[in-house]
């Protein structure tokens, strides 16, 4: 029977990583431990002091304030106890933790360094988080590169690896598998050369001149992308170099939830390749976002988040804990857009059920494409 991340962390934590190196599973329990909030628990860089360890951080009292998001409180908690009980993760130490919510520059950006008992080294950086910033940011990618995120992350780096002897890897999941693989690319040669491993957990590709630089290609065969079975996110934009594809017990979009995603001995359930109709929906969006103007593209996700920010709500929490007042405000705000911004709207979506269709089409066999497409 196929099992979960926390599962394996339970069935593999006799394995200390001197026994049972690092590998991919163990990357995202990492990068999803980097969604814990870990404030006056772990060191800033500007501090100046030593990693604690899991033990430390576990017993002191502002523990509890490790799982203020909600959304995942409950398998987040399961985890980090399983980690503690563990003799694989339960000496694992903590630095350099860094959480910036900045509305004015629209970032969410978090990353914190692992220090495993064998000398291993993780830079994790967090993926979208719970606030409306956090998924702004990531509409942004649609129009904007780089991201003020993005070279957050290079500075993070350049930063954390001046401080660390020899070789590391480094990941994250979602937005943060993005910023990890950009922070690679654009960091010092000498910080380069010394990044054995870059974990990309289902995040978002890159405009097609990113992947055709010099920078990209010198570390793509350092990449490991790893996606489940009915990816969205992974798929955006253009991916190179080869994927993995996880099953999931998830349906849709919650496969993107890393506890979704199937674990079979000590690696992933592995499965041929991403699903043919997702595979066709993914191409569709990502030609639909190629079509559109840097102008179109902007309009598109300013109004869409004008609304969400009518709704008061700072975070996913707020918006969906009060959804009649998160309602009433946005529909208020839909109605206060101004007509030609509609009819704009309105052509744009459009445009991409036209492009939907064509893919479709286009995918069907010659024998059937005169049939209407449902």
């Amino acid at each position: 029977m196929a099992d979960t991340v926390t599962d394996y962390v339970k069935r593999y934590g006799d394995y200390t990583f001197g026994e049972k190196s690092l590998n991919a599973v163990d990357s995202l329990v990492l990068c999803q431990l980097s969604y814990l909030k870990f404030e006056n628990l772990v060191p800033s860089p500007e501090s100046g002091l030593k990693p604690v360890s899991l033990r430390k951080v576990a017993a002191d009292k502002a523990s509890d304030g490790l799982f203020a998001d909600r959304r995942f409180e409950k398998e987040n908690r399961e985890l980090f106890s399983a980690l503690r009980k563990s003799r694989r993760f339960r000496t694992l130490k903590m630095n350099n933790y860094v959480n910036i919510i900045d509305p004015e520059n629209e970032t969410q950006f978090s990353a914190i360094t692992f220090f495993l008992e064998d000398g291993t080294v993780f830079i994790a950086f967090r993926g979208t988080d719970e606030t409306l910033v956090g998924w702004k940011e990531d509409f942004n990618m649609a129009f904007q590169w780089p991201l003020f995120g993005q070279l957050k992350a290079v500075e993070y780096l350049e930063q954390t690896a001046a401080g660390i002897p020899g070789n590391f890897y480094m990941g994250g999941h979602s937005k943060g598998g993005n910023f990890a693989v950009y922070a690679a690319m654009h960091c010092g040669e000498e910080v380069r050369e010394r990044i054995q491993k870059i974990y990309n957990m289902d995040g978002p590709g890159f405009p097609a001149e990113a992947i055709k630089k010099e920078e990209y290609r010198e570390i793509e065969d350092r990449i490991v992308k790893i996606l489940p079975h009915s990816s969205v996110v992974g798929m955006l934009f253009e991916n190179t170099g080869p994927i993995r594809v996880v099953e999931s017990k998830g349906f849709g979009l919650l496969q993107h939830d890393p506890y979704t995603w199937l674990v079979e001995g000590d690696d992933f359930l592995y499965v041929k390749d991403v699903y043919r109709i997702r595979k066709f929906q993914d191409k569709a969006l990502n030609t639909w976002i190629g079509s559109l103007t840097e102008e179109d593209r902007k309009l598109f996700i300013n109004t869409f988040y004008q609304v969400l920010a009518a709704s008061e709500a700072g975070d996913l929490i707020e918006l969906t804990a009060d959804w009649k007042k998160s309602a009433s405000g946005m529909l208020a705000e839909i109605k206060e857009v101004d007509g030609e911004t509609r009819r704009r709207l309105t052509r744009l979506m459009k445009g991409f059920f036209d492009t939907a269709g064509k893919q479709l089409r286009a995918a069907q066999p010659s024998g059937k494409r005169g049939k209407k497409p449902q």
